[in-house]
């Protein structure tokens, strides 16, 4: 375990422990998040615990033509249900990741102190969200780092049925028009499996990050 300090540093992915765990401590200063992400590397703690920096083994990803998209979603997006916009209301998009319920937890991971760390890398145009609207109203979203070849996603959340189906998919094709590698998942999870996500070895993941 490594314990992070003033220095701007991390040390190689390969030294994570069994669960993905990298090293403590440090800051969430733009310039860390930025060294962090371009390195395979991404924080995820609880409120009032420590920094922890993971880089786990195996790694979850969507390669866009595996994009799964059910014949029920291509419905709805027929339908046009909801619209979506690209990088208009990142605050608002993080602030509802930080307040959604989700099953299994009694809280949540994303602290003010980590909004107001993303809403920096917003300004500085690295961090970037999708919203997904019903009536004007905002009723699901993501965000996450945009690296230029690979795109890393960091929550989403959901106030109405497939809402935030709705922004991976648009994210996806997106991301797929514009030559991008691949969506970051960083860990397994069954939705996104659901979607076409799949886990790849460490060592492929950062091949593919540092490959332009």
């Amino acid at each position: 375990m490594y314990y992070l300090f003033k220095d701007l540093f991390f040390p190689p992915v390969t030294e994570a422990d069994e669960e993905g765990i990298l090293a403590i401590g440090g800051d969430l200063s733009p310039e860390r998040l930025q060294l962090a992400y371009k390195s395979g590397i991404f924080p995820w703690f609880n409120e009032g615990e420590p920094i922890l920096w993971w880089a786990p083994d195996p790694r979850m990803v969507l390669f866009f033509d595996e994009l799964v998209i059910s014949k029920s979603m291509k419905k709805i997006l027929n339908k046009k249900i909801f619209k979506v916009t690209f990088n208009k209301s990142f605050k608002e998009v993080i602030s509802n990741c930080q307040k959604i319920k989700r099953e299994g937890q009694d809280g949540t991971w994303i602290s003010d102190e980590m909004i107001e760390a993303y809403c920096k890398l917003n300004e500085e145009g690295m961090a970037k969200s999708v919203e997904v609207w019903q009536d004007e109203v905002l009723v699901g979203g993501l965000y996450g780092i945009d690296l230029g070849n690979v795109f890393c996603g960091e929550s989403m959340f959901s106030k109405v049925s497939n809402a935030s189906k709705t922004a991976f998919i648009a994210l996806a094709l997106y991301l797929k028009k514009e030559n991008y590698k691949l969506l970051d998942c960083q860990v397994y999870n069954p939705h996104l499996e659901s979607l076409g996500c799949r886990e790849i070895d460490r060592e492929d993941f950062m091949s593919i990050l540092k490959s332009k």
